[in-house]
């Protein structure tokens, strides 16, 4: 069960590609609420909107598949997939929107879902989390997500810390180029055999070690939220 609720229905098509179950319209920091097309070469976080560095993906451990820009955003955004899949909710099930990642829709009710369009945004159960909804996750859900965050080192950014609020939402932080987010890509990404990489799939460690709970901690207050 994902919600306290019932989950709404998977959405219509929009354009995403390679959504496991359901679609979303195209998600994106901060900022004034908007809705309407996104302009320009460059989504909201910096990246450049180019479809050529685009590849679909598969969620580790589950039948779902998604598009995201290759490399270290693909690396660090499917391990927060790959543990909400694994932690959170299944996100190959047919309910909540399933997974959403690239889109080619520039229609955004958000500046930071314009991310999508650079393939550096996903969106967990979008149907079930919408932007501006009411629903939240479980205090325990929560802090298994606040773990996956401190997992990412500040390069991902959650929507349930933005305005207006997307639970599903998650986008890359850092800037391209940026050497927090190739440290932390080489450590997570799962095709790496690396010493130091021990969250894998169905893997992780305990969220409710005191040590990871700080490290949560600390994250929050230095993003602000």
């Amino acid at each position: 069960m994902i919600s306290r609720r019932s989950l709404l229905q998977v959405a219509a098509g929009t354009g995403v590609l390679a959504v496991a179950s359901g679609a979303l319209a195209t998600p994106a920091p901060a900022a004034a609420p908007r809705t309407g097309p996104w302009a320009g070469d460059v989504s909201a976080n910096g990246w450049r909107i180019d479809p050529a560095a685009i590849t679909v993906h598969h969620v580790e451990g589950s039948a779902a598949s998604l598009g995201l820009r290759r490399g270290q955003v693909a690396a660090v955004l499917l391990h927060v997939a790959r543990r909400w899949h694994y932690e959170i909710a299944a996100l190959d099930t047919g309910e909540g929107g399933g997974v959403a990642g690239h889109t080619t829709r520039r229609t955004v009710g958000a500046d930071f879902e314009s991310n999508h369009l650079s393939g550096t945004a996903i969106a967990l159960h979008p149907t079930a989390y919408p932007l501006k909804g009411s629903e939240g996750l479980w205090p325990h859900q929560e802090a298994i997500l606040r773990d996956i965050l401190a997992d990412c080192d500040g390069t991902v950014v959650w929507g349930g810390d933005l305005t207006p609020v997307k639970v599903s939402h998650f986008h890359i932080a850092a800037r391209p180029g940026d050497r927090a987010l190739a440290r932390v890509a080489a450590r997570l990404d799962t095709g790496r055999a690396t010493a130091s990489r021990t969250q894998t799939a169905g893997t992780v460690a305990d969220p409710a070690a005191p040590s990871r709970r700080g490290k949560a901690r600390r994250l929050r207050r230095a993003q602000g939220t």
